[in-house]
Formats: C-alpha cells, sequence, structure tokens
C-alpha cells in the first residue's frame, strides 16, 4: 500500500525534484482580527491520552518545575512525559495529519513485515498503522512506557534508547523505520539516520517528519533575531536561547535543513523532501491555513512551558520556575500576535536503502 497522493498546495512544495524550488508565500487575512478561527470550537480532532505501568526502577518518574520527566537513561530528553505533554502530543500528531494532508506515512510502503517508530510517545501512530498493514509487525519504542496497555495484536512497544548504536534487533531487520519530532531529543541525529540505515533491510525506507521552530516571513512584519536577545517579538528571543541552551546541553534543534544531505550521506537513495509552511497563528486568509495555524497556535501556547523548563532552568540556562514564566507571558503573546505573518516549516524526509 502506499501513501495517498496529494496535490501541493498554497505554501507547500515537493523538493525531491526541484531542489531551488521557492515555497510560495502565504496571503494574510485583512479582516478583523477577533473574528478568526478558534480551534476550541473543533470536534474532530480531539486529543487520545493513555499511559501503562512497568518496573518501578522505569516509573519511578522525577518531578521537575512541576512536571513529571522519564527515568530510564535520566535527563537525556529535555521535555516532559506526563499526562499534559500526551494530551499535547496527540493534539500535535493531529496537526501533523493536517500539515501533511492526511497521510501518515510517505515511502511507498508495498505489503511491509516489520515497522519501526522510534520516539513513539503514546504509540498513536503504530496503532494507526496496525490498521492499515494488519499483517505488518508494528514496533514502537520510547524512554518511557506511556503507551496504551491494550493494542492491535499486531503492535509491540520497547523501552528503548534509539541514541544507541546496539538496538534491540538483528541488522537488515525492517521495512521501514519512522522518526518524528526528535529534534532536540538526541545528541546526533546523523548517528541515528546511520544507525537506522544498518537496521533497514535493502530497498526498506527510512522516513523523518520534523518541524523547524525558526520563524519565517515573506512581507518583513516579523523583526529580526538579535544575538543580544532584545528582538521586539519575544517569541524570536526565546528561540535565540532555545538555541543557546540546546547546543550547550548538546542537544541540537536547529539541524531539519541538514537531514536530507545526512540521508545521502548515510548511504540511502532516491531522497526526497516536502517542506509546508506552517503559520504560527491564523493571520493567513486561506481558511486551510488559517486552520492551521489556529492549531499551531494553540499546540505552542500549550507546549512552551514544557519546551523550556529543562532548557532554561537549571539543566540549561539557570533560569528559576518565575523567571521562566515572567519571560513566557510575553513569548505568548508574540505567539499570538496577528499582525505579524510569520510560519514554520514542517519537513518530510524518506530515504531507501538501496536493494544490493
Amino acid at each position: 500500500m502506499t501513501a495517498n497522493t496529494a496535490p501541493v498546495l498554497d505554501g507547500m512544495t515537493d523538493h525531491s525534484a526541484a531542489a531551488d524550488n521557492e515555497i510560495r508565500a502565504i496571503t494574510p487575512d485583512s479582516g478583523e482580527y477577533e473574528k478568526d478561527y478558534n480551534p476550541e470550537t473543533e470536534t474532530d480532532m480531539l486529543p487520545l491520552s493513555s499511559s501503562m505501568s512497568l518496573t518501578s526502577s522505569i516509573t519511578d518518574y522525577p518531578m521537575e518545575s512541576g512536571r513529571r520527566y522519564h527515568r530510564y537513561h535520566e535527563g537525556t530528553y529535555l521535555y516532559p512525559n506526563d499526562e499534559i505533554e500526551l494530551d499535547r502530543l496527540d493534539m500535535q500528531y493531529e496537526i501533523i495529519r493536517m500539515i501533511n494532508e492526511g497521510r501518515i506515512f510517505f515511502a511507498p510502503l508495498n505489503n511491509p513485515e516489520r515497522l519501526l517508530d522510534i520516539g513513539t510517545g503514546s504509540g498513536i501512530w503504530p496503532i494507526e498503522m496496525a490498521e492499515i498493514f494488519p499483517d505488518a509487525q508494528i514496533i514502537g519504542t520510547d524512554l518511557s512506557p506511556v503507551q496504551p496497555g491494550q493494542v492491535p495484536p499486531n503492535v509491540q512497544f520497547y523501552v528503548d534508547d534509539a541514541s544507541e548504536e546496539d538496538w534491540l534487533w538483528p541488522k537488515d531487520h525492517f521495512d521501514y523505520i519512522r522518526s518524528s519530532m526528535l529534534l532536540g531529543a538526541l545528541d546526533s541525529y546523523q548517528s541515528l539516520i546511520k544507525t537506522a540505515f544498518n537496521y533497514l533491510k535493502p530497498g526498506g525506507y527510512m522516513e523523518c517528519h520534523e518541524w523547524d521552530v525558526t520563524l519565517f516571513c515573506d512581507d518583513d512584519t516579523l523583526p529580526p533575531p538579535q544575538d543580544d536577545f532584545r528582538c521586539p517579538h519575544d517569541f524570536q528571543n526565546w528561540i535565540q536561547y532555545l538555541r543557546l541552551s540546546t547546543k550547550n546541553l548538546d542537544r541540537p534543534v536547529f539541524i531539519v535543513d541538514k537531514i536530507a544531505n545526512w540521508m545521502r550521506e548515510a548511504g540511502f537513495e532516491d531522497v526526497r523532501e516536502t517542506i509546508t509552511k506552517v503559520p504560527l497563528n491564523t493571520w493567513p486568509k486561506d481558511p486551510h491555513l488559517k486552520r492551521l495555524g489556529a492549531w499551531s497556535e494553540r499546540n505552542w501556547l500549550d507546549g512552551v512551558a514544557a519546551f523550556s523548563y529543562a532548557p532554561f532552568g537549571p539543566r540549561g540556562l539557570g533560569w528559576t520556575q518565575e523567571e521562566i514564566e515572567v519571560f513566557l507571558v510575553g513569548v505568548r503573546q508574540s505567539i499570538s500576535d496577528r499582525k505579524v505573518h510569520a510560519y514554520q516549516r514542517f519537513h518530510v524526509v524518506t530515504g531507501r536503502k538501496p536493494s544490493s
């Protein structure tokens, strides 16, 4: 079975054939801002949430700034694993589905036997894939055992650290390996790609779905970032602080534009990259992009604190929780500023391991 082929929309381009092709500009909405789209009224994107228990050595979760974090290989993942974050991750999964026009995979899969989802989170992707490929074995790995206990018979979850070179399975084992939203979760995304190459069967595919948090703008309404963190747009300052902190913590975030080349260097063929513009909020005129922007705004407003506590707190920049919360007041206001026509970019990169 292959992923559905969707038309290229306003703000979307496939870079597999023309790497220099420019992504078309999004037209801003000139209407009154108070009448903009409200995602809270949606009923078709309600998040799912689930959890399970394992041994106390893994589930004795540490707490930091009032949020729960993983115990296995403690400290290597910067973001919480509590129910609040799991709900947000499931909402984000639906946003990514919207970005990708309903597709949850892009590789041309044909009766695959074994599929692996790295950093599976709540496990929603393997569960969906189990329905699409009922005869395939679908495996999800994560540092946290927060997946549901009742799953389709062809789904299995493992607590595992994908940043290690030795995985639980033999080499040349999987038909497809997926990584999604792992920026800032690894010390080396390039090493992950090399390891995945080794564990794919000849002819198998790796697919990476990543959200570039960098802000872009086509009409100069977004102030440029400042090295002294004094940009009038506080979300720009937040991104600069995140860049500094994650670099110091050896958890790089701003590397999404390198993934395609890293795939080629690892030996992958037929590397294809699709890049989609994701509005920061509801500023676009186009109804689809306005709706996408509404959910993007909600995702950031709900998640920005979780993204900040470890990188900006004692592990990172040394800020107190109060200092973080005060700073985030302005950050949230700038996220919702519809006079600034900012967007981010979502990347899907696929590559095939040579057949021989």
